[in-house]
């Protein structure tokens, strides 16, 4: 079973929105690795801190991940563009949609 990230833009998005994306996101997953897969769930819908505090509690989950798929538009979302460094410096498989 592999651990999935998620990373996906969620600003100006309903929560229906997001866990539609988050659905889409685990099936594609699913897919290309032929395994059952575990999310981490990073979508925190009743955090109440700052944006950074929501940041960096993603990022603990991400160093558990095997994979981490970036779904649409995350290259113009300042917290998924972090993500994505970090996935690269620490050599997590990434999927870009």
């Amino acid at each position: 079973m592999k651990k999935i990230f998620i990373s996906q833009p969620m600003r100006g998005k309903t929560s229906e929105e997001i866990r539609a994306e988050r659905e889409k996101a685990v099936e594609v997953v699913k897919a290309f690795v032929h395994d059952e897969v575990k999310v981490l769930d990073s979508y925190f819908d009743d955090f109440d801190g700052n944006p950074l505090e929501c940041l960096a509690k993603s990022i603990a989950l991400l160093a558990k991940a095997d994979i981490a798929y970036f779904a649409k538009g995350w290259k113009d979302a300042r917290g998924c563009r972090i993500e994505h460094i970090y996935a690269e410096e620490y050599a997590i498989d990434r999927i870009e949609e």
